[in-house]
């Protein structure tokens, strides 16, 4: 345990990866969702704006996941850190920032619904399609979809580790031809609408919950081949 405690602190020692690039990217989208608000308001606009800016340090958690393994993983080794200590405490070291920028954007969101979107109308934090659970399911939300991009950045660095970049083309390569099959599938078909509505009727906590089942599969196979990985 002392060992796994070591590896959070190895981690945080680089705290520009956890910590302050995450707030700038997110600093900085507000500030320029912001100033589109402002200009949508001086050219008339009076209903409520939705910004999707918010999402930027969410995706940026899965260039965190890759860093976190190819940055310190050859250090931790150097250390006789085990892979299970160094999986463990790296894992941990994302949770809790994860759980910090999800407080974040529910405290934010919390502002924008007391103050009827920053008294512009318009909202950042707050989305009403996440929020229909109120604060703490947006809060699951949030945080489930920070981890799921860490996970996958995280699953997708020990493939390159273990296996090359060759590998780890092919297989994102495979992904993607899987997922543009599944759409052909769903157009053949013609169940667009059948799709849209299941995405519906999941709500956001549903979908939390399969993203939540999702990045516990990729951190399994992480594990598994982070376990081969040459460091």
């Amino acid at each position: 345990m002392n060992r796994t405690v070591s590896v959070i602190r190895m981690q945080l020692i680089n705290r520009q990866t956890y910590i302050w690039v995450p707030l700038l990217v997110l600093g900085g989208s507000f500030l320029i969702t912001l100033a589109i608000y402002a200009i949508l308001i001086n050219a008339g606009v009076t209903s409520a704006m939705y910004g999707g800016g918010a999402q930027a340090p969410l995706w940026y958690f899965a260039v965190v996941g890759i860093q976190s393994l190819t940055l310190t993983f050859p250090f931790s080794q150097a250390m006789s850190v085990t892979r299970r200590e160094f999986y463990v405490g790296t894992l941990l070291t994302a949770m809790m920032t994860g759980a910090i920028l999800s407080l974040v954007f529910v405290v934010g969101g919390l502002i924008e619904e007391a103050t009827d979107g920053l008294g512009m109308n318009g909202y950042f934090f707050y989305l009403p399609w996440i929020w229909e659970a109120g604060p703490l399911g947006a809060g699951i939300f949030f945080f489930t979809v920070t981890m799921l991009f860490f996970v996958a950045g995280f699953w997708a660095a020990t493939i390159f580790k273990r296996f090359g970049s060759v590998a780890l083309t092919t297989v994102l390569v495979g992904i993607a031809a899987l997922l543009v099959l599944v759409l052909f599938l769903v157009g053949q078909m013609q169940a667009w609408a059948q799709m849209f509505t299941w995405f519906a009727d999941q709500g956001a906590l549903g979908l939390a919950g399969w993203g939540l089942l999702l990045a516990v599969v990729l951190a399994g196979i992480s594990y598994l081949t982070l376990r081969r990985a040459v460091p």
